[in-house]
């Protein structure tokens, strides 16, 4: 499959290397040029520089052919639009959606798009390790 990763940050880049290790193509798209170093030097995956909500810098991350789209900058309004723009213009199959604020993960989800909160995810977790019902 052909994957677009936008956001060039510690979860695009794991994101990415475990995409990459099942067999798919992966392009990473990031405002930020600089970001592409903290890929190393073994990656073989196409980078394209720019806004991530640019339609030419999604055409040149190869948006068209797009099986999926993971939407995981550091903004949450940046995310949606990327999504917005791969789903609704591009019938992008599968776009999914790193929102960070859990207000916003509820309308997203309202709005039928697949969405992964890590504040969520993370007080849900701690919660479930500490076991308070159970003491």
């Amino acid at each position: 499959m052909y994957l677009i990763v936008a956001g060039c940050n510690a979860v695009g880049i794991a994101l990415a290397e475990k995409l990459s290790k099942d067999g798919h193509d992966i392009a990473i798209v990031d405002r930020n040029q600089d970001c592409f170093d903290k890929l190393g030097s073994g990656s073989n995956y196409l980078t394209v520089a720019g806004i991530p909500i640019d339609e030419d810098v999604l055409k040149e991350a190869g948006i068209e052919k797009a099986d999926g789209v993971y939407a995981v900058t550091d903004d949450d309004n940046t995310n949606v639009m990327i999504a917005e723009v791969a789903s609704k213009i591009y019938h992008v199959q599968r776009t999914i959606v790193r929102i960070d604020d859990p207000i916003k993960q509820e309308v997203m989800k309202s709005l039928c798009m697949q969405v992964i909160c890590p504040v969520t995810l993370c007080v849900d977790a701690m919660y479930e390790a500490a076991k308070w019902s159970e003491l």
